[in-house]
């Protein structure tokens, strides 16, 4: 396991928990209580933890508020090959869709390597990512940008949407449940996503495991809305994610294509 992925485990296991000690990162990382130590301290040098005696306690969940600035450092090689994952989906001259989120700036930046492609964004840090791209033809959706997301939502965007079609929509989620299907934390982002849902011929959806048995403040949509759902392999760990294993099955009964990259 690389130190990033290391790390990114690291997090979720800290985060899922009340309080984890060092004893049991080290049986469940494979690795020495030194190294479980070194990457606790790298953790909380970012904020993202605090150390306490003979272990860890995470000093934040997983969505509140911090922004997308706070946020987009998170389980960084996770979210890369997630992006890589999805981006190898999308046909060459294709009409893409692709949604806020700090999961799909690494979408957008793998997707320079299937160009030609027609890309619509709603954020504005796809849109900087993909600007002046050979083959990319890039369309920014507008609207209001959400302060400390940088998404775009409200009328504007949603006419927008309306007004285009798209061969395949990227969506990026809040939270999945087994039964409360795909949600979001704002109101303004789940009305974005049920438009860009409607205006699809197929999604594809992508989100780290931390976000399997999830549910958020706003219902997007049911679990059979989406053609493909792509996430990291961890989700299958019960051990990590409690709710993975259950989530992944009813999204596999409810006809989605589960990916594990």
């Amino acid at each position: 396991m690389g130190v990033a992925n290391r790390l990114d485990l690291t997090l979720r296991l800290v985060q899922n928990s009340e309080r984890v000690s060092v004893s049991e990162l080290s049986q469940r990382l494979g690795v020495s209580e030194m190294t479980v130590r070194r990457d606790l301290d790298a953790l909380e040098g970012q904020g993202l933890v605090q150390r306490v005696h003979g272990g860890a306690v995470a000093t934040r969940s997983r969505e509140d508020g911090a922004g997308f600035v706070a946020r987009e450092p998170w389980q960084a090689a996770t979210k890369d090959r997630l992006g890589a994952a999805v981006a190898a989906m999308i046909e060459p001259g294709s009409r893409v869709l692709l949604d806020a989120g700090s999961t799909t700036v690494h979408v957008a930046r793998h997707l320079v390597d299937r160009a030609p492609l027609t890309v619509a964004v709603l954020s504005l840090q796809a849109a900087v990512g993909l600007a002046d791209r050979p083959g990319i033809d890039l369309l920014v959706v507008g609207g209001r940008s959400r302060p400390g997301e940088r998404s775009f939502v409200g009328p504007l965007a949603l006419r927008t949407l309306e007004s285009l079609a798209f061969d395949c929509y990227v969506l990026s989620i809040g939270g999945v449940h087994a039964e409360y299907g795909w949600s979001e934390f704002s109101l303004d982002d789940a009305a974005v996503k049920q438009a860009a849902l409607a205006q699809a011929g197929r999604t594809i959806a992508v989100a780290d495991a931390t976000k399997l048995g999830v549910r958020a403040f706003s219902r997007v949509a049911g679990l059979d809305a989406v053609d493909t759902f792509v996430t990291d392999t961890a989700a299958k760990d019960a051990a990590t994610h409690p709710n993975g294993p259950q989530t992944l099955a009813a999204l596999r009964e409810a006809g989605v294509h589960t990916v594990l990259a």
